[in-house]
């Protein structure tokens, strides 16, 4: 309790903070500390958005989790201990299904032991901490008043943390206006996007031009629904227009709208996009694709803030922010005569460049969680993950197409992934955990090659090993051996020694891998890294594996 109380006194002093690891560490903390004492085998403080809850420190769960919304509706167990007034327990045969089955012990096992505590402003749910263990009876020794105890002041931190600046913690969601599941995801864990959504804040707040740069698929249009939904127009229309989908001979109308009989067909008046925007937002996506004899009109609607419809003789005043968007370099384009000088300065008043996600790989487990909630919701299955080959694979992969790539691979995947547990016949393929693995991504096999471990000597792939230096199981079949160059009869079936059960397989193999990390990094934090796993994580399997007291 007094490590507890000490990391709350750190957390107390960061909560002022804006997003950034240091805070995101400080929740780690309190909640390292609260199950330290525990044999809880993972744990999660989740706070509300909305109608569901969102993690902001694990411990023994997959990295892409804190990517995920777990929704009270979806999570029957997550809804039990929404309801209850104390601490909430699960029987071992409990029917209700696990959010976490499926997401520990690399999906050998479902979780067998459950608890959780809601955290609460009064009646207002926000917040819960819950703990699972693989072990039946693994939790019946926790003291449930010290549990409470510790969770009031849990709660008391995440109480003080909202009123401070009205936001939900800083791993939040910005809903859109269609109301469903939260779509951009803040919080990110690249320096380089902490520094963008830090400019987004920044500029959104003013009326300023906003010209949004990126390569295609890297989210520019998600940063141009931020700044809406940050600026104080956020209750106004939010309009976006697809400069290039547009027909050239209908981009004015479009734009600007027309009277009746302004042109053959025109037969009604139409309202202009910038028409539509008044009081709001107007997005020109690709923007760089408008033709040059309309450009001298809009840099007009930007600088006096007024419209003339085709075959109208008067102004209308609009009152409308322009955030323009594009995937080309307007200042070249402005060099080669494409794109004129005056608009370019007047729609970058403030510009925003979206890096690529291969120069952020800090955040694809975050996003990789938040595609495989949406793929699990879509798809209905318990939950749905990726075997380490697997999240290996996407870590070495360049993403030329970025976050919108990562999006489409990560739907196929899922469904085929799917497929395939369906195809064996799993009677509940639907409510369990489906696991993608490295066939399922279809990446180039280049990639996957890169992606395998090495031998120990040379760095050899396994396809290089002659059939002499392989095992001789793979080299002749079950049952044959050699000696001294001959093939021998088989051994009687009950003579050979009795198989590693595939838990035991998996646990020798882990408890080789982190042996060599060891030996290579020399300690733990290092060891860490060169898995890819949170520090806490790495020190808890590492006891339950018996590597450490």
């Amino acid at each position: 309790m007094v490590s507890f109380l000490r990391r709350l006194r750190a957390l107390l002093q960061r909560l002022g903070d804006e997003q950034g690891p240091e805070l995101a560490e400080a929740w780690q903390g309190v909640l390292e500390s609260l199950v330290a004492p525990t044999a809880a085998d993972a744990s999660a403080l989740l706070v509300a958005q909305g109608s569901g809850l969102r993690p902001v420190a694990t411990i023994g769960l997959p990295e892409g989790v804190a990517g995920r919304t777990f929704a009270l509706g979806e999570h029957p167990r997550l809804a039990a201990i929404a309801e209850a007034p104390g601490v909430c327990r699960f029987a071992a045969d409990s029917p209700l299904p696990d959010p976490y089955d499926g997401l520990l012990d690399d999906g050998l096992s479902p979780v067998h032991d459950c608890l959780g505590v809601a955290l609460r402003d009064g009646d207002e749910l926000i917040g819960m901490v819950t703990l699972d263990a693989l072990t039946p009876g693994a939790l019946a020794e926790l003291d449930d008043q010290g549990l409470l105890a510790a969770a009031e002041l849990l709660g008391t931190c995440l109480r003080l943390s909202r009123r401070l600046d009205g936001a939900r913690l800083q791993l939040a969601l910005q809903r859109d206006d269609d109301g469903q599941l939260p779509r951009r995801l803040t919080g990110w864990r690249s320096g380089a996007m902490r520094k963008l959504m830090a400019s987004v804040e920044l500029v959104a707040a003013t009326d300023m031009s906003v010209l949004v740069l990126g390569e295609t698929g890297v989210g520019k249009e998600r940063i141009a629904h931020a700044l809406h939904h940050g600026s104080r127009r956020a209750d106004g229309p939010l309009v976006v227009v697809n400069c290039a989908a547009l027909p050239a001979s209908l981009i004015e109308s479009a734009l600007f709208g027309h009277r009746r009989g302004a042109f053959s067909g025109a037969t009604s008046d139409h309202r202009g996009h910038f028409q539509m925007a008044d009081g709001g937002t107007l997005v020109l996506d690709e923007v760089g694709e408008l033709p040059l004899e309309l450009q001298p009109k809009l840099l007009r609607v930007l600088q006096e803030g007024e419209v003339q419809p085709l075959g109208s003789d008067r102004l209308q005043h609009v009152d409308v922010r322009v955030v323009a968007v594009t995937n080309r370099d307007l200042a070249q384009e402005v060099a080669q005569g494409r794109f004129r000088e005056d608009l370019y300065h007047r729609l970058s008043a403030f510009p925003l460049e979206v890096p690529p996600l291969r120069q952020r790989p800090e955040d694809l487990a975050l996003l990789v969680g938040h595609f495989l909630e949406e793929n699990r919701v879509r798809l209905g299955v318990g939950n749905l993950r990726l075997s380490e080959a697997a999240r290996v694979s996407l870590a070495g992969w360049h993403w030329p197409g970025n976050v919108r790539e990562l999006e489409s691979l990560l739907a196929r995947a899922s469904l085929l992934a799917l497929a395939s547990v369906d195809v064996l016949g799993t009677p509940d393929a639907r409510r369990r955990s489906v696991r993608i693995e490295v066939e399922h991504l279809g990446l180039a096999p280049a990639t996957a090659r890169a992606t395998e471990a090495p031998t120990v000597q040379g760095d050899t792939s396994r396809s290089a090993v002659s059939p002499a230096d392989r095992p001789v199981d793979e080299t002749l079949g079950r049952g044959s051996s050699l000696r001294d160059g001959k093939q021998q009869d088989a051994l009687p079936q009950d003579a050979l020694p009795p198989e590693p059960s595939l838990r035991e397989a998996t646990e020798a193999f882990q408890r080789e891998r982190i042996r060599q990390a060891l030996d290579a990094e020399g300690n733990w934090a290092g060891a860490a890294r060169r898995l890819g796993l949170d520090s806490g994580n790495l020190h808890r399997l590492a006891r339950r594996l018996g590597l450490k007291s």
